[in-house]
């Protein structure tokens, strides 16, 4: 995709800069199991050129790295993705993508420091995978959505019944996405600052 291009950015572009209204920042994180779409929601909703940290998949993968059914996934994020999207002019979110791969889930406690919130991005052909990925953020104590990311031949389940099979109380939102599209991303985040500001008014978010 074009975000993972090897073009150089010759020098800091308008849009890299905040805008002298920003008043607010706060750090989220995006989780999920491999393959998910974290690197491709960074990219498709980032202001600015994203970082990432992907490296070629090799021959040493095989039995340890699973493609799920994705023979065009050549790349693997090995470390972390970084964004930054405005939500207003006051505030400002940094993204966050974490690593999918077990054996890179180490590095995500590191990753949470500090995190006002997440994203968990679910795959139904992999529903399991999200149970320790939820769990993970739980006893950080970091709230979290879940978006249901749309691959065209993944089973659709109806919202209610991924609910229960995630087993998540009625006040954490879920909705499908396309992490692909940069509106569709967005709406994902929208949801959460809501998610975030409604526990923050009840006491719940300090």
């Amino acid at each position: 995709m074009d975000y993972n291009g090897s073009d150089t950015v010759p020098g800091p572009r308008a849009e890299d800069h905040l805008p002298h209204t920003a008043q607010a920042a706060a750090k989220i994180v995006i989780v999920g199991g491999f393959g998910v779409g974290k690197t491709t929601m960074v990219g498709s909703v980032s202001e600015i050129k994203p970082l990432t940290t992907e490296e070629t998949m090799t021959q040493a993968g095989i039995g340890v790295d699973d493609d799920f059914g994705s023979p065009s996934k050549t790349a693997t994020t090995v470390a972390m993705d970084f964004g930054r999207i405005r939500i207003s002019d006051e505030l400002v979110l940094y993204l966050f993508g974490t690593p999918g791969q077990e054996r890179f889930w180490f590095l995500w406690n590191r990753l949470f420091e500090g995190a006002l919130g997440a994203v968990v991005l679910l795959d139904t052909r992999r529903i399991e995978v999200s149970y320790d990925v939820m769990g993970r953020l739980e006893e950080r104590g970091v709230p979290f959505v879940v978006a249901v990311n749309t691959f065209p031949d993944a089973p659709r389940y109806p919202m209610a019944e991924l609910r229960q099979a995630l087993d998540l109380t009625p006040d954490i939102p879920i909705l499908e996405c396309d992490a692909r599209r940069r509106a569709s991303s967005r709406d994902v985040l929208l949801t959460l600052v809501r998610f975030l500001h409604a526990l923050h008014l009840t006491g719940a978010l300090t």
